[in-house]
């Protein structure tokens, strides 16, 4: 798994730290000792019922069972395989609807069942969802990834709106969005401002993209994965320093990275890799 520092040193954000990734991991655990804990249970429960109808019959049940728990050990291992390698095992976009559609209820129930706060699981999903972006999403041109912002981003003191359209941005760098807007500039990706889940539906429906990334806090982006699957969507969480929704901030070189990873190798032209190496 990745350290909790880069490679300057620095700490990464909290959807990379090993605290998020081992919360999964925990919870994933947890939930394959009680499936084997309940078709135990099923299965012992009407043993004495079922061995007068048919002597043979717990032991088909048993069967059945031990296939359905199988099942969930195969998967919870491939899913784990897929988490710590970063590479691409079996049918991972099939396997990230598991996690999205699945998994993630199930492990809020047990998290919030052993004391674990909703946040931390939030941030557990966002990672391993992550995870499985970069194993799947496959490379794609600018005009196809689309950067989705939170209007949290923009200075709340600004008297020019950028929700729906972030060229109205004057660039007077009190806040991120001049430096996200020279981002969207320089590889050509389209990125959008919404003030919510039902405006940021609006604009994926509208641009088609086949790859998101996402700036916003834990809930939002829990749910904004959950929206737009089966859409690839990579989760960035924003920095709150006035607290939620007010004048956050966005580690702009992650973002860049992001970028840099889904887009074709044939599209980083000259002059935007040689802007990257300045932030690097």
């Amino acid at each position: 798994m990745e350290d909790d520092v880069n490679a300057k040193g620095q700490k990464k954000p909290e959807e990379f730290k090993r605290p998020a990734i081992k919360t999964f991991v925990l919870l994933l655990l947890l939930s394959c000792v009680v499936t084997i804990g309940i078709s135990f249970l099923v299965w012992w429960v009407p043993y004495v019922g079922l061995a007068n109808i048919q002597p043979n019959l717990p032991w088909i049940l048993a069967s059945v069972l031990a296939c359905v728990v199988l099942y969930v050990i195969g998967g919870a291992l491939t899913l784990l395989l897929t988490v710590i390698t970063g590479k691409n095992f079996f049918f991972s976009k099939r396997m990230r609807g598991m996690v999205i559609k699945v998994l993630f209820p199930i492990l809020v129930v047990l998290g919030r069942c052993i004391g674990i706060k909703k946040e931390d699981v939030w941030r557990s999903f966002i990672a391993v969802n992550n995870k499985l972006v970069r194993a799947e999403a496959k490379k794609v041109s600018p005009e196809r990834l689309l950067v989705l912002l939170p209007h949290c981003l923009q200075n709340h003191n600004c008297k020019f709106r950028i929700t729906g359209n972030i060229e109205n941005c004057r660039k007077c760098g009190k806040c991120k969005i001049k430096d996200l807007l020279e981002l969207s500039h320089r590889y050509g990706v389209p990125m959008a401002v919404a003030t919510g889940g039902t405006l940021a539906r609006k604009i994926v429906k509208e641009t088609r993209p086949e790859v998101i990334i996402g700036v916003a806090c834990e809930r939002d982006l829990t749910s904004g994965i959950q929206d737009t699957y089966p859409i690839p969507a990579f989760g960035i969480l924003n920095i709150r320093p006035f607290g939620p929704c007010y004048d956050t901030d966005v580690d702009v070189e992650m973002l860049e990275e992001a970028i840099r990873h889904f887009l074709k190798p044939e599209t980083l032209t000259s002059d935007n890799a040689s802007a990257h190496k300045q932030v690097v």
